[in-house]
């Protein structure tokens, strides 16, 4: 294999990076194992040990994705055995930050369909390997433990974990990266993971605060992230007893949401708003109805 065909390879999987910010999960799969089936061709011959290692990072990058787009789609099992692939081949690779982005973005499948515990040990052990280098990787490995820390109720621990991903943040200069780049971890995912951690600790009005510039810094194709504000927003109202508000709120985002985007990971946000409203108010008319509308089969909305 020449380094040419190395960089086309390599420009085929940014733009795949790119495509798969906007492109629903589905689709991106088909597109991801083509890419993939290419490195595996290339990497059953016997190649140059530098080019070995480059297909090994490549192979940690697809699998990451193929696991998160599967994640989406709630195939929670198959999720997961991609990650482990995803995670033996940056292993592998030996390629220290890849080695800790592909555990920081692992740490999302238990995030959000749990344990929680486990999402709380791939996020620090990804902040580990990057031993406080002020990288975009280590931003987002913190971010991660905080917003874990948080959901499981560990404010201190989460607080802590918040202030360091910031200050990381902020000396990582990831502030000025605005492109579409799924391994990117710019300003407005940053604010995602800070919103997630407010949230969880119920520190609504800083969390309305940093979900309003979040949402400023989207275009409008991003894929599902602006939906995952908005049910954030709606947990700050179902903190604040706000009911009706809280419902409307996520049945209005759940409707605007692409049907192509209406995977499993966006109605189980939804659902969660009706899950932690008190037991005396979850037969209202607005929780009744957005209950309605989430048991709804898909094309009958």
């Amino acid at each position: 294999m020449t380094p040419t065909q190395l960089d086309l390879l390599d420009e085929q999987l940014l733009w795949a990076r790119e495509q798969y910010v906007y492109t629903p999960p589905a689709p991106m799969i088909e597109i991801l194992l083509g890419h993939l089936s290419e490195v595996e061709d290339m990497a059953a011959h016997r190649q140059p040990a530098a080019i070995q290692v480059r297909l090994s990072e490549l192979t940690a990058i697809i699998a990451t994705l193929i696991a998160d787009a599967l994640m989406k789609l709630g195939h929670l099992r198959r999720a997961q055995s991609w990650y482990a692939t995803a995670r033996n081949a940056a292993d592998d690779s030996g390629n220290t930050e890849l080695r800790a982005r592909v555990r920081a973005q692992a740490a999302m499948l238990p995030y959000h369909y749990g344990p929680i515990e486990a999402a709380v040990a791939l996020s620090r052990e990804a902040r580990i390997l990057c031993r406080n280098r002020p990288t975009p990787t280590a931003a987002f490995a913190s971010a991660a433990e905080a917003r874990a820390l948080a959901k499981l109720g560990h404010a201190e621990g989460a607080e802590a974990a918040l202030r360091q991903a910031t200050e990381i943040f902020e000396r990582s200069h990831a502030r000025a990266d605005t492109g579409n780049d799924a391994f990117a971890f710019p300003e407005r995912r940053f604010l995602l993971y800070m919103s997630g951690t407010l949230t969880a600790l119920r520190r609504t009005a800083e969390a309305r605060r940093v979900q309003e510039n979040a949402l400023a810094l989207y275009s409008e194709k991003t894929g599902i992230d602006p939906a995952l504000l908005h049910f954030e927003a709606a947990l700050c109202l179902a903190h604040e007893h706000s009911t009706e508000e809280a419902c409307q709120l996520a049945t209005a985002t759940f409707l605007r949401t692409d049907p192509a985007h209406r995977t499993p990971i966006v109605e189980e946000r939804a659902r969660e708003v009706v899950e932690v409203l008190p037991p005396r108010v979850r037969g209202s008319r607005a929780a009744r109805e957005l209950r309605e509308i989430l048991a709804l089969p898909p094309g009958r909305m």
